[in-house]
């Protein structure tokens, strides 16, 4: 877990952690308020805290503090440990209708917000109950299959020519074959051992369009059939059979920094969230020689990638009156303000999920793709924000791992987690 930057002195901080009582986030001392921060996006850590630091310097009494779990840590366990602690949040992240429904009890009604009220359409629909708006967009995020390329254009391959499986597959032998002149180490890199890679991601590929790419109807769904099931494990075999071995101990920061980002394997399934930490390693390579290719799902063919919203922000009602209302004000401020809307462009790297924003200034060439996917409308939906709770990484990406170790067969791996779906909508 990396460690939070505090954001004021540490007497002030001292003083304020003294303050708090029940341990949720509360106001302190006179008309200070003290304003805990706990979120998963990794990649846009830094930055965010010094946009904190910003709003802070205008908010004279505003305190923020940022915690960040993410990366090869699982947030949603953390969130409830640090609810379970008694030092609750007071600005947290919910993923879509199951986290919704999950922590309603904890999230304040968020519909008068400024920022609700510039999401764009349809960016809501997974955060609203009972006409309540209960999380706040992120940004809009895509994912597919990053690759390298330069090394494409050594191999010979046309990126455009790869339309459906059959042609993935002709690409990635080819690839093989010419690894030693190519310098690479292999064609994938497949982070097993990140169950969320397989488990949520590359699943909702092949799961999303059995449920008409709707995250509702994969909510309220009973239960999941696999119809596309023998076109996932496709996909995955290919990613496994050609990648650095052994994938099930793989994670995201050696397939993204240590093996993709230097150039050492030719393709990674991931999104465009990846850009800033290959940018930090190679900013040449990563500015013009990184493309996107779309997760080809036989029996739903389409030039499609996966976009959706990857988090909402939630406001904990438990906290003190004016801490949830200071914390929408920060959220109103993130998304609506002209330094807000600056840094969420240019500093976060993000597509942003609200009006107001010039798309043409989304600077990194990931986002650019993912952006130009989604105003053709050739996207697939986030579905996997209704799984059951703990589905997706618990139960099918463990699954996953299980296969990728000869534990389990992949027909083990299905009807379990066909068995877990079922028992969990009972």
């Amino acid at each position: 877990m990396k460690k939070t930057a505090l954001l004021a002195s540490l007497f002030m901080a001292s003083s304020l952690l003294a303050a708090c009582n029940s341990g949720s986030s509360d106001s302190s001392n006179g008309d200070d308020v003290k304003i805990d921060v706990f979120q998963f996006k990794v990649e846009f850590k830094d930055q965010f805290e010094e946009l904190a630091e910003v709003y802070e310097k205008e908010n004279e009494g505003v305190d923020i503090n940022i915690t960040t779990v993410g990366g090869g840590e699982d947030y949603g366990a953390a969130l409830k440990s640090k609810f379970a602690s008694g030092k609750e949040p007071a600005i947290y992240n919910v993923g879509g209708p199951q986290d919704v429904a999950d922590w309603k009890e904890k999230l304040a009604d968020l519909t008068d917000t400024e920022a609700a009220k510039a999401a764009l359409d349809g960016s809501l629909d997974g955060v609203t109950m009972e006409d309540k708006v209960l999380g706040l967009p992120y940004n809009q995020e895509g994912y597919g299959l990053i690759y390298n390329k330069a090394v494409f254009e050594k191999a010979g391959i046309d990126p455009s020519s790869i339309v459906d499986f059959a042609s993935l597959e002709e690409a990635v032998k080819t690839l093989d074959s010419k690894k030693k002149e190519l310098g690479l180490e292999a064609v994938f890199a497949l982070p097993g051992k990140e169950t969320w890679v397989t488990g949520l991601h590359l699943s909702n590929a092949f799961i999303a369009p059995e449920f008409d790419s709707n995250v509702l109807n994969a909510f309220n769904a009973k239960t999941v059939d696999f119809k596309y099931g023998d076109a996932f494990k496709s996909v995955l075999d290919l990613q496994n059979d050609y990648s650095v071995q052994p994938s099930v101990s793989l994670d995201y920061s050696q397939q993204v920094e240590e093996l993709f980002s230097l150039q050492k394997v030719a393709i990674i399934q991931q999104g465009n969230w990846v850009y800033g930490s290959i940018a930090g390693i190679d900013q040449e390579f990563a500015d013009n020689n990184v493309g996107l290719l779309p997760i080809p799902v036989e029996g739903y063919e389409g030039d499609r990638v996966p976009v959706g919203i990857p988090m909402y922000w939630g406001v904990n009602s438990n906290a003190d009156e004016k801490v949830v209302e200071e914390s929408k004000k920060f959220l109103d401020w993130l998304y609506t303000s002209e330094a807000g809307k600056e840094a969420v462009l240019n500093d976060f790297k993000f597509i942003p999920a609200y009006e107001g924003y010039d798309a043409t200034k989304i600077s990194d060439p990931i986002s650019k793709e993912i952006y130009q996917y989604a105003e053709n409308e050739k996207t697939i939906g986030w579905v996997f924000m209704g799984y059951p709770t703990g589905w997706g990484q618990d139960e099918l990406g463990v699954g996953i791992q299980k296969y990728l170790s000869d534990e389990a067969s992949w027909e083990e791996v299905v009807d379990s987690a066909k068995k877990s779906w079922e028992d969990s909508r009972k």
